[in-house]
């Protein structure tokens, strides 16, 4: 006996055919031709060697065999659709999981999140500060947040926002070596990140100027950050990460130069997550935020749109 599933697509146009008991109306939900769902129903009954309508000029109707595999199809795509439900369906409605560099985590979103959890109360928030990519099939987590180029095996990407790299450091540092200007950087101590996204022999040859090479690495730009706020040296730092400590006068720019590199801020997750309700509430949140935190001009900054190769 062959048991060899016919077209599946044959079997839905029968479905669908039986259930609204018409080859037009058929048509008309699936949009497509009427002559191309009896074209794929006439292939179906060829497949399985028997007549599944009686065919009359007003009417179709169902013959016992196609009333028999009709009661087998409906419970059948009734499985199908519930396994895609499934696929999509959020285990853990009132947890929001977020992967995010721990960068970001600490110097951006952190200090911004409290807004959001008054606005969504009945959502219990787990940030997992992280560099490394995120299996979904393998963990609980929702969204990740990730710097890069946008391309992740099997997942969406949706653009945030860019960044733009300049270097700082703290007033008491630049008061005791006089750096005012890039131009000052020979004397200065350079703090620069091992991560692929900061490099001070890129950063000085795209605005033209010479300086001594690091003397500090750190391993990820909170840390960068952080030796900055500690008085270590000139850092090069990205604006997101900056601009509050800027703005709270911790930190000061050196020059009036900055980058903008290729890599940018990316919401990431498989494209079904997007739907869910918890998800849609914490992008629209977090899109708002972006759109404040641009808002707000900075000042006496010539950007170079560079598209400058990072290590």
């Amino acid at each position: 006996m062959n048991e060899r599933l016919p077209p599946l697509q044959g079997l839905y146009y029968f479905y669908i055919a039986a259930e609204l008991g018409s080859f037009k109306r058929a048509s008309e939900s699936l949009f497509v031709t009427a002559a191309a769902i009896s074209q794929q129903i006439r292939q179906l009954e060829e497949s399985v060697g028997t007549q599944l309508f009686h065919r009359s000029h007003r009417k179709i109707q169902l013959t016992r065999e196609g009333k028999l595999l009709f009661d087998e199809a409906k419970q059948g795509f009734k499985h199908l659709q519930q396994g895609v439900r499934l696929i999509n369906q959020d285990p853990e409605p009132n947890r929001l999981s977020i992967s995010t560099p721990p960068s970001f985590a600490q110097h951006w979103l952190i200090p911004r999140i409290q807004n959001f959890r008054e606005q969504y109360e009945a959502l219990s928030i787990l940030v997992e500060p992280t560099n490394k990519l995120v299996l979904f099939q393998d963990s609980l987590v929702d969204i990740c947040i990730r710097y890069g180029e946008g391309n992740y095996d099997n997942i969406e990407s949706r653009f945030l926002m860019d960044e733009i790299i300049y270097p700082v450091c703290h007033p008491l540092y630049q008061e005791k070596h006089g750096i005012y200007d890039i131009n000052d950087l020979s004397r200065a101590d350079l703090i620069e990140d091992t991560w692929p996204d900061m490099d001070w022999s890129t950063w000085l040859k795209n605005v033209d100027c010479q300086a001594s090479r690091p003397t500090i690495q750190y391993n990820g730009s909170h840390f960068v950050v952080e030796g900055a706020l500690a008085v270590q040296g000139v850092a090069l730092v990205k604006h997101s990460l900056a601009a509050r400590y800027i703005e709270e006068g911790k930190l000061i720019r050196i020059g009036q130069v900055g980058l903008r590199p290729r890599y940018r801020y990316y919401v990431c997750a498989p494209a079904g997550y997007f739907q869910r309700e918890k998800i849609t509430s914490f992008c629209r949140w977090l899109q708002s935020e972006v759109d404040n935190f641009h808002n707000r001009p900075i000042k006496n900054l010539k950007i170079l749109d560079t598209n400058f190769s990072l290590k």
